[in-house]
């Protein structure tokens, strides 16, 4: 059987990528098809991948700026999948946050979508991001029709796999609303190996781990522990890096960037996590879990799936700077078993993944 990984983009390494590393311990024999690499910033291993681009990776445009052409090359990615040439393989397995499902195959082979999320520029996040461009520039008057475009074609192509997978019953519930299938869901993957207990946790700090852009809410952690006075430290980096810092009082400190090790105390040793947006899953708050800390999260979304109310962590109701300190004072007043948070997230690991991808993939080969 000759099988086939096709992925968005691979720029920098988070939980889609280790989806597909994961995929090819399965399959260590499969290319890579996929619309960019950008070895520059991505880890020294996947240099040693079958790893075959589209014709957008040699354009000039941005040449080593990656994040600059998923901006200007958006409208051509459809055309980028669709002239992939996977005639010769018998499965294909897609990961897909974008455009990766619109891949065209044979009427003989099989491809399996795993979904990430559909686009949730092109659904149900579409008004917020026509509202982040400048009133009256080009980019504002351009971006309805292209985001009309890529709806229409978005819907058709997620027609196109045999199958749907989906990483969190939040997705498959997204699937069944915009594509209108069904989808099964298979959790993703969690580094529970690594991610592990300190034996004596500091817990002299509350942690918030993530990309900082608009929608995962780090401005309503900043705001509740201006107000709470007590230690947050903000760990990542994003385009909301400088104005948040501009905010932030004292007892707030950021760390853009952090080794993999330096993660790995950070998450043990921390009071517990602050999680105040909407995800779809949310690989963070299980790898915090994995090392027997609790989650505060926002009551919506992948967190109500990963984290246990009041045994593995609390959730607020609301997107309120209130409701988060309330949050955050109850939280104060408990008492946290690590062993029970930790074993919790054994359920999310790398082997099940995998375990549930190849029984998936068996099953509808026959």
């Amino acid at each position: 059987m000759k099988v086939a990984i096709v992925h968005e983009y691979l720029i920098q390494q988070g939980g889609s990528e280790n989806c597909v590393e994961a995929l090819l311990e399965i399959f260590p024999d499969a290319p890579i098809f996929s619309c960019f690499y950008s070895p520059e910033t991505m880890p020294e291993r996947w240099q040693k991948r079958d790893i075959r681009t589209s014709f957008l990776q040699n354009l000039p445009l941005g040449k080593k700026n990656y994040q600059k052409r998923l901006q200007y090359f958006l409208p051509l990615m459809p055309l980028a999948y669709e002239q992939f040439d996977l005639r010769d393989f018998d499965l294909i397995l897609s990961s897909c946050h974008a455009y990766a499902k619109g891949v065209l195959t044979s009427v003989d082979s099989l491809h399996i979508s795993y979904i990430h999320t559909p686009v949730r520029y092109l659904w149900d996040l579409n008004q917020e991001y026509l509202a982040s461009y400048k009133p009256g520039s080009w980019q504002a008057k351009l971006a309805p029709v292209a985001q009309h475009y890529l709806r229409n074609w978005d819907f058709q192509a997620a027609q196109r796999p045999d199958y749907l997978v989906a990483n969190s019953n939040h997705v498959q519930r997204r699937i069944e609303k915009f594509y209108r299938r069904n989808a099964t869901t298979i959790y993703p993957p969690v580094d529970v190996d690594y991610f592990s207990p300190t034996s004596s946790p500091t817990e002299d700090y509350y942690l918030l781990a993530g990309r900082l852009v608009g929608y995962k809410r780090v401005d309503l952690a900043i705001q509740a522990f201006n107000q709470l006075g007590l230690k947050l430290r903000v760990v990542g980096e994003g385009p909301e890096l400088q104005e948040l810092k501009s905010i932030a009082k004292s007892n707030i400190t950021f760390f853009p960037h952090l080794s993999r090790q330096e993660l790995k105390d950070c998450f043990a040793n921390c009071r517990a996590l602050i999680f105040p947006g909407e995800e779809d899953f949310g690989i963070v708050p299980l790898e915090v879990q994995a090392c027997g800390r609790p989650v505060i999260a926002y009551g919506r979304g992948g967190a109500l799936e990963t984290v246990v109310k009041e045994k593995t962590g609390l959730f607020f109701k609301e997107q309120t700077v209130e409701a988060l300190i309330n949050a955050v004072k109850e939280c104060e007043n408990q008492t946290w078993d690590s062993t029970i948070i930790s074993s919790h997230a054994q359920q999310f690991s790398r082997t099940r993944y995998q375990e549930n991808m190849k029984n998936f993939i068996e099953e509808k080969r026959h």
